[in-house]
């Protein structure tokens, strides 16, 4: 996981969440200064785990910042890598389904649908927002004899290397919750981070971003 001043939003409830089928974590902390870290280690002592801490944040330049944390997650010679944000959570019936999924011989990629949350209980969809149609990958068996590359953008890179995409996969059920967008004051920041860091679009699509602080978004509830 990639994280930066996530103390005050979703981190102890995703951590908390995900715990129980967690083996071992590798956390980049992108330069924060509140107190991200001492939660990660709180939640986290109770299994090993690694905590590496960037002085300045990279997130400028997304592909180095991805690359790093692929490389620290590797250096612990793992058997699957899950790879989620902060502000993501698997539904609650994942905890009793990844343990086939670990066990299967068939796919060494698991692609999920992710859902924007828009508050605690909609998700948002309307014509630039429809993440949750398309199934993308979060959960990777390591295989250490590839050679790993990553698409050389600034931004929307995808947290994975490229290499993934050739390797045999499934399609799964399981949805997962990102909370990111949910807070008003969260989206005003975002919409500003991209007007500074992609102002035309470059790397994403800049009527998505206009469109984030839309005043009557579509939103449809969430069913557990």
């Amino acid at each position: 996981m990639v994280v930066k001043n996530e103390a005050d939003r979703y981190l102890p409830q995703m951590l908390e969440r995900h715990l129980p089928y967690i083996d071992e974590a590798v956390i980049v902390d992108d330069g924060s200064t509140d107190q991200t870290i001492n939660i990660c280690a709180y939640f986290l002592q109770s299994i090993p785990h690694r905590i590496v801490h960037n002085e300045s944040s990279r997130f400028e330049r997304e592909h180095e910042l991805r690359k790093q944390q692929w490389e620290a997650t590797i250096a612990t010679r793992p058997s699957w890598i899950l790879n989620l944000d902060a502000d993501e959570q698997f539904e609650f019936s994942f905890n009793h389904e990844i343990e086939a999924l670990l066990r299967q011989q068939f796919a060494d990629v698991f692609y999920f649908r992710l859902f924007d949350m828009w508050d605690a209980d909609h998700f948002r969809e309307d014509p630039y927002w429809t993440a949750h149609r398309i199934y993308r990958p979060f959960l990777v068996r390591y295989r250490p004899h590839i050679r790993y590359t990553w698409l050389q953008t600034n931004q929307h890179c995808g947290r994975f290397p490229i290499e993934i995409e050739r390797l045999p996969y499934a399609c799964h059920p399981a949805r997962i919750q990102h909370f990111g967008w949910s807070n008003p004051v969260d989206r005003l920041y975002k919409y500003e981070r991209y007007r500074q860091l992609d102002p035309e679009g470059t790397f994403g699509i800049k009527a998505q971003y206009e469109s984030i602080l839309a005043a009557y978004p579509t939103l449809i509830q969430w069913e557990e």
